[in-house]
């Protein structure tokens, strides 16, 4: 990882070996480009995502999360999961409920955001679970955690950076310094992250996962090309024709998608830019239920454990006329200001 410094290197806990050629090895089985990959999300939760291993979460925050995967690894009461998320907040928030009850869903985290929901507040279940020492936690910042992503994508081992230099987060990450061959200097090492598994939601698919992201991407470009197998939600599917009539819109190609799911409404209670805005209600009726841990139990036995699909989820939490208007609002968000 190139010449080391006398001087920082984090304390925290490499989870997954950054070595490309590790990676590249399972690359090289390939995923079937051009074949059906459509299937239930239960199927390809059951398929792909396995107890022990490491997962990642795409999207940013509550934006553009798939909701309907975590549900259905919560659901299918998968053990002893790694995970990492840009901004994971929702997403750490959903996973976090199954650590109760003597069960440990997550078994260690590479933190960049976690347990606050931004200005709707903190998790009480995250910080419980967090606080309780059952889950290893190594820190890094957003910026670190998306070049991680990045360099895995790239085929490297690590990528240099300025970032978290000289910061506590640096010492609780896994970074180590190395010097710069040209200018001498200190940088950051952040070493290359390839998950097990990971889930994204995306606007549009076809069939082979060619799949198109409107708005922010966050790290999910880089997502897709580091994870060795790549589960794509999507809020409808469109035929191959429309795919390649514009070929600039896709940004995750085929060959890095292992399963495709279609699945209207798939972040919520979370946003996707242009279709729905979050719902702030049921998001705050989460933040209250796990005020206690009674109160989380109910919750997600009526929410999520006591049904069969996330479509289910959908109809409780109000249906079609409630992202209809959840679609009011965002549209009524993204419209022109009037000049006077």
């Amino acid at each position: 990882m190139g010449e080391p410094l006398e001087g920082p290197a984090g304390t925290g806990t490499l989870f997954m070996d950054p070595d490309p050629e590790a990676a590249r090895r399972f690359f090289h089985a390939g995923k079937g480009a051009l074949v059906d990959k459509v299937m239930p999300v239960a199927d390809a939760v059951a398929a792909f995502i396995h107890d022990g291993d490491y997962v990642a979460s795409g999207g940013f925050g509550t934006n553009r999360i798939s909701t309907a995967v975590l549900h259905e690894v919560l659901r299918q009461g998968r053990q002893d999961l790694g995970f990492a998320g840009f901004t994971a907040t929702h997403a750490f928030q959903v996973l976090a409920a199954g650590n109760r009850g003597g069960r440990r869903l997550l078994a260690r985290v590479d933190a960049s955001y976690i347990v606050g929901l931004e200005a709707r507040g903190l998790s009480p279940h995250s910080r419980r679970v967090v606080e309780s020492g059952t889950v290893q936690v190594c820190e890094w910042s957003n910026y670190a955690l998306a070049a991680r992503f990045k360099a895995a994508a790239m085929g490297i081992p690590f990528i240099p950076a300025r970032s978290m230099q000289g910061t506590d987060t640096f010492a609780k990450s896994a970074a180590r310094t190395v010097r710069c061959p040209f200018t001498g200097r200190p940088l950051a090492a952040l070493p290359a992250l390839y998950p097990d598994a990971a889930f994204i939601h995306v606007h549009q698919s076809d069939c082979h996962g060619n799949s198109r992201i409107r708005g922010i991407t966050s790290a999910d470009v880089d997502l897709a090309r580091a994870a060795k197998r790549l589960i794509i939600t999507t809020e409808r599917l469109v035929s191959s024709r429309e795919i390649r009539s514009a070929p600039n819109q896709t940004v995750i190609p085929s060959f890095c998608v292992d399963a495709v799911c279609e699945v209207p409404g798939g972040s919520y209670p979370g946003n996707m830019a242009g279709e729905y805005f979050s719902d702030e209600e049921h998001l705050a009726a989460w933040l209250e239920a796990e005020k206690t841990e009674e109160g989380l139990e109910a919750f997600l036995q009526k929410y999520i454990l006591g049904v069969r699909r996330f479509e289910e989820y959908l109809e409780l939490c109000g249906g079609t006329p409630r992202l209809r208007k959840l679609r009011e609002i965002e549209l009524f968000s993204r419209a022109e200001p009037a000049h006077g």
